[in-house]
């Protein structure tokens, strides 16, 4: 499902390598080598421009984010819309890019980058100018990484504080998706387990799998040790709640994984998420992650309407057309055609 030229693999894990050679996950500041990897990363990538005449100017949609809006007339320059690189975070740029093409704002599309330590350097040094993120996870895995906050407002709160000056979030959507611990319902079965907290006194005999970045992550490894006293056995490094883990799991090959709680393959198969009553992993609002320069109040206002509309059962929906087949950019399309927004 998600279609990388040669060229942007070889070099995305070439700069996968650059970065755990530095020995630590890139920081808010823009580290030489931050922008060395971010300038090698968007030098591959195969970009779509829209041309077309910006829009009209029209208000704001109302919300904290929107109140700091910036005030810079629309530049003739495309928003680089960027995205990381599994199905969910491609369909939801593609519906970000729809969307402002609709309004007349000229976008050129950099979808299916990599991983947060990957693309937040890209927004910083301006490789990319606005990115679909997810509320939890970018404050305490980047931008705040002794936050406690857990809930969706109070991260929200907590991630606008954080942020360096010159970018801002815009409004959050009521969809939420966030990594979650999934066991087969025999494994479930076999061990009692209901929430992450069951691993304790078993999981020094099993294998979990996700993506290289979870081993390093509080809200991951680190936190299950923490939080829950769990620490496994075995860790397999596979994908971003992509088909690997799924068929890991499927095939025992793991005995828990990593998945994202829209994913349909879950309840397609009958598989167990296991609780997180001490939210290890926090609320993970999908909102826009933008420079500030870039958000005119024609951009804020057309993507705080997506925001308004998306909700998880609509983009567990969208996600079920996309892992039945059809491109991430179709299913955008036809959604945001469908909803008015374009």
């Amino acid at each position: 499902m998600k279609r990388r030229s040669t060229i942007l693999s070889a070099t995305i894990a070439a700069a996968a390598l650059a970065l755990a050679a530095c020995g630590s996950s890139a920081s808010p500041a823009s580290s030489s080598t931050s922008l060395a990897v971010t300038s090698a990363t968007s030098s591959a990538l195969g970009t779509t421009t829209s041309s077309s005449a910006p829009a009209s100017s029209s208000a704001p949609a109302t919300g904290a984010a929107s109140d700091i809006v910036g005030t810079a007339a629309a530049s003739t320059e495309p928003i680089k819309i960027g995205s990381a690189n599994f199905p969910e975070a491609v369909l939801i740029g593609e519906i970000y890019a729809n969307v402002l093409e609709a309004k007349g704002i000229k976008v050129e599309r950099k979808l299916n980058l990599g991983n947060r330590e990957l693309y937040i350097p890209a927004l910083l040094d301006g490789s990319i100018d606005l990115i679909p993120e997810y509320s939890g996870n970018l404050l305490v895995d980047y931008f705040d990484k002794k936050a406690t906050v857990t809930s969706s407002a109070d991260v929200f709160a907590a991630l606008q504080k954080a942020l360096p000056a010159g970018y801002m979030v815009l409004n959050r959507s009521t969809a939420e998706d966030k990594d979650a611990v999934v066991v087969t319902a025999e494994t479930a079965a076999k061990y009692s387990l209901k929430s992450i907290a069951d691993l304790a006194p078993v999981a020094k005999d099993l294998t979990f799998g996700g993506p290289a970045e979870i081993e390093s992550r509080r809200s991951g490894l680190l936190g299950f040790t923490d939080v829950y006293g769990v620490t496994f056995g075995n860790f397999r490094t596979l994908d971003t709640g992509g088909p690997l883990t799924v068929s890991a799991l499927e095939s025992n090959q793991i005995d828990a994984g990593d998945l994202f709680t829209t994913d349909p393959t879950i309840s397609q198969k009958g598989w167990v998420v296991l609780e997180d009553p001490k939210s290890v992993f926090p609320a993970q609002n999908i909102l826009p992650l933008a420079n500030s320069a870039k958000v005119t109040p024609e951009v804020s206002a057309a993507l705080n309407k997506v925001s308004g509309t998306l909700t998880t059962d609509i983009l567990v929906g969208l996600l079920t057309k996309v892992y039945a087949g059809q491109s991430e950019a179709d299913v955008a399309k036809a959604w945001v055609t469908e909803v008015g927004l374009g």
